[in-house]
């Protein structure tokens, strides 16, 4: 099936790539001076009106940080920092509770056998396996000097971290317990104040979430490329060759590899002010406001 809400580019993919996909890495780092990529002059247009089904709502107030996984699965952090799975509907299939209290910051789910949970409060990374039964954990404190902010699962189960204290990018082994690829920032960020919120691996590319300024993109060895003119951003999210986020009632599009943009716009009745993010995946979408989740088929 065809679904209208992704099917605005004749040569779009129609099914989501796997997160070691074939997308070429980066063999040579650019450098820091070259200029911002400016934004298709057709980003402004007029939203399209997608086909959206109400499947249901999940009441869940005040609900944290998520993820979708490769089969369609939600991973959503509640108000207490349980961590709960959701099949593709909506209909809840586990629960993590954890043994001790933490902000669940980030959640990534994507690589479908292991799902990481990072507290950034407690500095600590919890790995889970696809029922969301406990692998191991990890307090960063005891390995690495100084802040982690953001953190999040690769293709090979390194974990990808951004270390505030020094500005550093570090690809970090979780069976080690080392760093293995250090990327320092100070040069790339200069006198900038960034305010970090993100960071997902996607396509052998890992895109770092700056509030201030824009994402920055860096290839799978940590190598900076670029980065995306995309300001005021808590998170974005990916489908097919597309990075879609949250922009003024609509769902903004920006193909990866062509530059292209496009608009989607948010379901009937939905009030634009209320949502708190949107997750997009094969077959539903799903939105986030201060009393749950409401889940949409995609037609």
């Amino acid at each position: 099936m065809l679904f209208l809400l992704l099917a605005a580019h004749a040569r779009a993919q129609t099914t989501v790539p796997s997160a070691a996909s074939s997308a070429p890495a980066s063999k040579q780092t650019v450098a820091p001076v070259q200029p911002a990529l400016q934004p298709p002059l057709d980003a402004t247009g007029a939203p399209t009106v997608a086909a959206w089904k109400l499947l249901r709502v999940i009441k869940l107030p005040n609900s944290g940080a998520a993820s979708l996984d490769r089969r369609g699965a939600l991973y959503v952090a509640d108000a207490d920092n349980n961590l709960r799975q959701y099949g593709p509907e909506g209909l809840l299939l586990n629960t993590y509770a954890p043994a001790q209290p933490g902000h669940a910051a980030q959640v990534e789910a994507w690589n479908v056998t292991s799902t990481l949970i990072f507290n950034d409060d407690r500095q600590q990374l919890v790995l889970l396996d696809r029922f969301l039964t406990p692998i191991s954990e990890v307090r960063l404190g005891d390995v690495l000097d100084g802040t982690v902010r953001v953190a999040t699962l690769a293709p090979d189960n390194n974990i990808w971290l951004l270390d505030e204290s020094t500005l550093t990018l570090r690809e970090f082994d979780p069976n080690t317990l080392r760093a293995v690829q250090n990327t320092p920032l100070d040069l790339l960020i200069g006198r900038s104040r960034p305010d970090f919120r993100f960071i997902r691996q996607y396509q052998n590319n890992i895109y770092l979430v700056d509030r201030s300024t824009g994402v920055y993109v860096f290839d799978n060895l940590g190598n900076y490329k670029k980065k995306l003119p995309f300001p005021g951003l808590s998170m974005v999210g990916f489908r097919g060759d597309e990075l879609y986020f949250l922009e003024a009632g609509a769902i903004r599009f920006f193909h990866l590899y062509n530059l292209t943009e496009r608009r989607v716009a948010l379901p009937a009745g939905v009030e634009p002010g209320a949502v708190r993010q949107v997750l997009v995946g094969e077959s539903h979408a799903y939105i986030f406001t201060p009393m749950g989740v409401t889940v949409y088929q995609l037609q």
